[in-house]
């Protein structure tokens, strides 16, 4: 896409919008089966100026947080492009944060982003996304992840992300490379968040529980 035509759609999104307390818009978030959630993002190389990638960033940022969710690529937004936020206040109980490495993340920003296994071990757990409204599933994902990237200022990245957070950087890259979480889901496992015996076995510390009552297997360390 060409920096004019990207820079016209932006702005008409940016317009377009609610607009939440505070002056920055909530933009609407794209729902499975809309071809964009199923492209290669473009990378990002300047297309935007550096005014109008805040505003989009603010805007990403605070459409996130209205959600809610933990993390939002461009794509779920309708825009092809290499870019994703990232926060995760993770305020949960104690137990959980120690069976799931669900530590806080500040605000963030990945430009441009990329991921290779740090760790050559899987962990499953129960995840969802703001696409796939009304369901969870359990995924097999990296425990440990090296991740190179952009951040907003165009300062290179290149660090390694474990738990909780390696999964988030997992699942938001992946949205760029034009794949979903249910693509990569044990199937058996999809269970609705409207359903208290579903909500139930999702809610639990690990995947265990789900695994045995509804019939497939947990990794296994590599």
């Amino acid at each position: 896409m060409s920096s004019t035509s990207l820079t016209d759609r932006v702005e008409a999104l940016l317009a377009d919008a609610a607009t939440a307390d505070g002056g920055a818009p909530v933009l609407p978030i794209v729902a499975a089966g809309d071809p964009v959630l199923r492209r290669p993002a473009d990378p990002f190389d300047g297309q935007l100026s550096d005014a109008l990638l805040a505003r989009l960033i603010e805007a990403m940022r605070v459409t996130m947080h209205a959600a809610p969710g933990v993390g939002l690529a461009a794509p779920q937004i309708g825009l092809p492009l290499r870019l994703a936020v990232i926060e995760d206040a993770a305020n949960v109980p104690e137990e959980v944060r120690a069976a799931r490495g669900r530590v806080p993340q500040p605000f963030r920003v990945v430009i441009n982003p990329s991921y290779e296994d740090a760790s050559g071990r899987h962990v499953a757990f129960y995840e969802g996304c703001l696409s796939v409204p009304g369901y969870q599933a359990v995924v097999a994902r990296h425990e440990r992840v090296r991740l190179r990237a952009l951040d907003e200022r165009g300062r290179a990245v290149d660090e390694e992300v474990a738990g909780w957070p390696a999964r988030i950087v997992q699942h938001e890259t992946d949205h760029l490379d034009g794949t979903l979480y249910l693509d990569r889901a044990e199937p058996r496992s999809l269970s609705s968040t409207q359903s208290p015996a579903a909500v139930e076995r999702w809610a639990q510390l690990t995947p265990q529980l789900a695994a045995q009552e509804l019939g497939f297997s947990l990794p296994e360390s590599d």
